[in-house]
């Protein structure tokens, strides 16, 4: 009977055949054992000289690192290994024998591991990462859609900036320019006025030659937008959203997160209501706590860690200055001068995980900031029709998938968060 690894609880005494790959392997005179994989977990394969046949006591013999195979045994409950089960083999049946594997126990430089990276993601680390990347997509669907919102795909080349940003990959559209989408967020505020509450979640491009351990061009968003809902409903969404999220892998990833050697104690109180603190707060606090910050300025990643110290959760900053927010952000009608916004930042360093805001629903309001910030209206126009018919005041937020990654997995770089990073000098593999 073939099975994976992960079903193998479910054949206790039964003999079963695995198709996997030979991660590692030791032997003690006429015992081997062969550590197993098969993309879906590990097991111990103990092959005995004396219970197996010649040429399968030959065959396991010979195998190498990364070799493939088919192993065939009968599986055993066994409380000292790390999966509670392991193989008695009976016969081992080779694919292939690798030559040479180029990643080896030793240590490697990241350059090496990077060029690598098609072979580096087999290694049991960067598989915890990828198996918690996966179970954090599935609470995000579950999420929304267990809460009435539609998923809707927006374009990923688009004639202009989301943001008036000049940070954008540049490319033709037959005789058009074009450029590849920095967010899908306009475009859901239009699918919102059809469906009420929706969310995408895709690829988006920023061409910042930066270099820090937050940042890819490529990566991934997830951008609910929400009509009828207020500045402070849609902070109550997102506390929610993200407790899901941390929930949900605590609950199913507790092997993964524990090869990745994560302290689960603070995730564990990632539930409830978050802090929430403004921007006027955050400012005091940095000028108190020794940084040379002016009000108005932007807060560099050294800020959000300190602004976020204090808290075993993430934190909201909120009311931001009108003038280094997006164009779209809805002013505070008490004060005009900051906008009805928030950061989440996430605890222990990792910054900035989502940004939102409630929008601009007034017509006239959104014309004058088209002039203020000198857009084009034939590339907007279908943007200013949102609000000529039928406008509504409603919100949203976008929540970047591999800085929630990093944070929950406890990475030191964003880089490990996706399969294939595109960084700034990495285009390859």
């Amino acid at each position: 009977m073939k099975c994976t690894i992960s079903e193998v609880k479910h054949h206790v005494g039964e003999s079963v055949t695995i198709g996997c790959w030979l991660n590692k392997k030791r032997s003690s005179g006429k015992i081997q054992f062969l550590q197993l994989r098969d993309g879906s977990g590990y097991i111990q394969g103990v092959v005995v000289k004396s219970d197996v046949s010649e040429e399968a006591w030959e065959a396991a013999t010979k195998l190498t690192q990364e070799s493939s195979l088919y192993v065939t045994g009968i599986v055993k409950e066994d409380t000292r290994s790390k999966g509670g089960f392991e193989l008695e083999v009976n016969n081992v049946q080779i694919i292939q024998l690798t030559e040479e594997y180029p990643i080896t126990p030793k240590e490697h430089g990241v350059d090496f591991l990077m060029d690598n990276r098609h072979l580096w993601i087999r290694s049991p680390r960067q598989r915890a990462v990828l198996v918690i990347r996966a179970q954090i997509i599935q609470a995000v669907q579950q999420f929304f859609n267990e809460r009435g919102f539609h998923l809707v795909d927006p374009p990923i080349l688009t004639p202009s900036s989301c943001e008036g940003t000049t940070n954008l990959f540049h490319t033709k559209y037959f005789d058009e320019d074009a450029f590849l989408t920095q967010s899908g967020q306009l475009y859901m505020e239009a699918a919102a006025m059809a469906l009420g509450k929706v969310y995408s979640f895709g690829p988006t491009f920023r061409a910042e030659k930066s270099k820090t351990r937050r940042h890819l061009i490529e990566f991934w968003m997830i951008e609910p937008e929400m009509a009828f809902v207020d500045h402070e409903e849609n902070l109550e969404v997102q506390e929610q959203f993200v407790s899901h999220i941390v929930q949900t892998v605590l609950a199913n990833c507790k092997a993964e997160l524990e090869t990745l050697e994560r302290d689960t104690s603070k995730l564990e109180k990632i539930t409830g209501r978050f802090p929430r603190i403004t921007y006027d707060d955050a400012v005091k606090y940095l000028k108190d706590n020794g940084h040379e910050f002016e009000w108005g300025e932007d807060f560099g990643a050294p800020h959000e860690t300190a602004i976020a110290s204090p808290y075993e959760t993430p934190v909201f900053i909120t009311h931001w200055p009108t003038e280094i927010k997006a164009f779209y952000m809805k002013p505070d009608p008490n004060r005009p001068e900051v906008v009805l916004c928030a950061d989440m930042i996430a605890p222990e360093g990792y910054g900035e995980i989502i940004g939102g805001s409630q929008r601009i629903d007034d017509p006239a309001l959104m014309e004058q900031r088209f002039k203020e910030h000198d857009l084009p209206n034939e590339a907007y126009q279908w943007y200013l029709d949102l609000r000529k018919y039928g406008t509504v005041p409603h919100s949203g937020f976008g929540l970047g998938l591999e800085r929630t990654v990093a944070w929950i997995c406890g990475l030191d770089h964003v880089r490990e968060t996706i399969p294939f990073p595109r960084l700034l000098y990495r285009l390859y593999p």
